[in-house]
């Protein structure tokens, strides 16, 4: 077995040609090496729900070839780039993986270690972002501006706002991890559907009823998932964060809500029909779209500010899913991973472990009775999803 283990992370909502080029190049990198993916569950980065759930997505990852699959807990894959990439890269940094590969409109590690460098060791880095604070711009833009003061350079969109993270991660915490960059082929906001399409237009496709068109830009198994599952999307959960906004009283108690906002959401909830349409009525020049929809999740999942203290840290590893040569590369190295590493859940193991069941059941609220049932019941019964 290679001497390099490659570490990558996804939320594949859901696996598309895009991912399967970056997994085929990071294999033409690395050959022969063992591919760990640390996967986002239930909810997204960015605000959104997966319309496939993780183990759903464990299974079409095995398909394409990963290795080893590990679960990203909420409180870190339903969160902002910082603490997304904190809680991804220290899981890859236990399972003792060497190489980080990401994708990137830039396609430029070093401008994104000079920015990284910047960010974490310039002296007048910070008093910048105050100032761009101060002028009523959101943390994400007051950062970047900065950064554009200092270095000239501008990386603002998605992948490199990510990959930035995932090297400050690296960096921050003097992990042995290198990274590289593979150059992302589409825009992340394009609708245009085509052989690499964004999962934002596949996704807008799927929600449209428009099933056939996604068919040249996913994989077959992918595509044969998408034709026997429901397909959430977040306006299901609506109603259900509507009666949570109407009938909790102190709305401050949720990450990431201050008495300002608990006020707007108040005054805009009953005559809001959507999550875009509360976000557009009580959105700001300082805070941006995807911290909302975060921020509603939040609401929604009950994730208090006494949550977000106490699950600051990845206490865990919980497998989900292994190949033959992934399941031999954890023997070899489970006896030096000082954290626990859960294959089977149990309730007495971990808080964060329990508030994860509770986002399964949250998830769960909008399908049918057997789905509904079956991902609950997953949380317990499921073992890893062996690819042999």
């Amino acid at each position: 077995m290679s001497s390099k283990v490659i570490g990558i992370i996804a939320e594949y909502n859901p696996f598309h040609n895009g991912h399967l080029y970056h997994l085929n190049k990071v294999k033409e990198m690395f050959p022969n090496s063992p591919i760990i993916l640390v996967l986002g569950g239930n909810f997204t980065q960015r605000g959104d729900i997966s319309i496939l759930d993780k183990w759903t997505k464990t299974d079409l990852a095995l398909k394409a070839g990963i290795d080893l699959i590990v679960e990203l807990p909420f409180p870190f894959s339903c969160a902002s780039a910082d603490i997304f990439a904190e809680g991804a890269v220290g899981i890859l940094n236990y399972l003792g993986v060497t190489d980080l590969v990401f994708g990137s409109e830039s396609d430029d590690i070093e401008g994104i270690k000079q920015l990284v460098e910047t960010e974490l060791y310039n002296p007048d880095f910070n008093s910048l972002v105050k100032v761009y604070l101060r002028m009523g711009y959101n943390y994400p833009t007051a950062l970047s501006k900065a950064l554009e003061d200092i270095t000239g350079a501008n990386y603002n969109l998605p992948n490199d706002i990510l990959g930035i993270s995932y090297v400050k991660a690296i960096y921050s915490n003097n992990y042995k991890i290198t990274p590289h960059t593979i150059k992302r082929t589409t825009d992340y906001h394009s609708k245009e559907l085509k052989e690499i399409s964004s999962a934002t237009s596949i996704r807008e496709a799927l929600l449209n009823k428009e099933l056939i068109n996604i068919k040249e830009s996913v994989p077959l198994f992918t595509y044969k998932k998408l034709e026997q599952e429901y397909l959430p999307k977040l306006d299901d959960y609506f109603l259900l964060l509507k009666y949570k906004i109407i009938s909790i009283d102190d709305l401050t108690k949720y990450n990431l809500v201050d008495s300002g906002l608990a006020t707007k959401l108040k005054k805009e909830i009953l005559d809001s029909y959507s999550f875009d349409e509360l976000i557009t009525k009580v959105k700001s020049k300082n805070l941006t779209y995807s911290r909302l929809s975060r921020t509603l999740i939040y609401i929604l999942c009950d994730y208090t500010k006494a949550l977000a203290n106490e699950f600051k840290t990845i206490k865990y590893v919980r497998l989900l899913g292994f190949s033959t040569k992934g399941k031999d590369y954890l023997n070899k190295v489970k006896k030096d991973i000082d954290i626990p590493i859960i294959s089977k859940f149990t309730r007495e193991k971990d808080n964060m472990l329990e508030y994860e069941y509770q986002i399964t059941k949250i998830y769960a609220l909008v399908f049918g009775k057997e789905k509904s049932k079956e991902l609950i019941e997953n949380e317990f019964k499921m073992k890893p999803i062996r690819e042999e």
